[in-house]
């Protein structure tokens, strides 16, 4: 499966995305935490139809979707099929460490969206850009990761979807997981 296929849903992409290497103009590491948000979803920004803020869901496979959530942090997700998007919720910081503790002033640099958006230097201008090596770059694993498999966090809607991944035995995550079922 080739990774930004406009075919490929989010559900597909979220789990296929843990373990990439993501870099932001230089800095980054390996992502622990996804959570997919598709067109017919009522959870997703995409929901109602394309609108100004997010013209990016319904861009090109690939490229980033940016927003800003609160009116405070902004928000990186990976863009899937028409409508559909991947939240970048975590990552384990290997490249650019220092300059993400200048950014961040914390211990726990990249453990939930907004964390992650303010120590990668994630910018509005982002919104609608590939991940093609220039100011963002997205490198897939070679293999499949061991995953961890949850509901959402921090939405009001469609709630009890199993929608959000994580990298099973990592610490770099936004809250710990349920316990896993079988």
């Amino acid at each position: 499966m080739p990774p930004f296929d406009p075919q490929i849903s989010a559900l597909e992409l979220a789990p296929a995305l843990i373990g990439a290497r993501l870099i932001v103009r230089g800095v980054g590491g390996l992502i622990t935490e996804t959570e997919a948000y598709a067109a017919d979803d009522p959870a997703s920004h995409s929901f109602r139809g394309p609108t100004p803020r997010n013209q990016a869901m319904f861009g090109p496979a690939g490229h980033a979707y940016v927003y800003r959530c609160y009116g405070i942090h902004l928000c990186l997700n990976v863009v899937a099929r028409p409508g559909e998007a991947v939240l970048i919720r975590a990552l384990t910081p290997l490249i650019g460490v220092e300059t993400m503790q200048e950014r961040r002033g914390r211990a726990r640099l990249c453990a939930g969206p907004g964390c992650l958006a303010q120590a990668l230097d994630v910018r509005i201008e982002d919104d609608g850009r590939p991940f093609d090596g220039g100011d963002l770059l997205l490198e897939l694993p070679n293999e499949a990761q061991p995953l961890l498999v949850g509901p959402r966090i921090g939405i009001s809607r469609a709630t009890d979807l199993r929608w959000r991944f994580g990298l099973a035995g990592s610490r770099d995550l936004s809250r710990p997981f349920p316990p896993q079922r079988p």
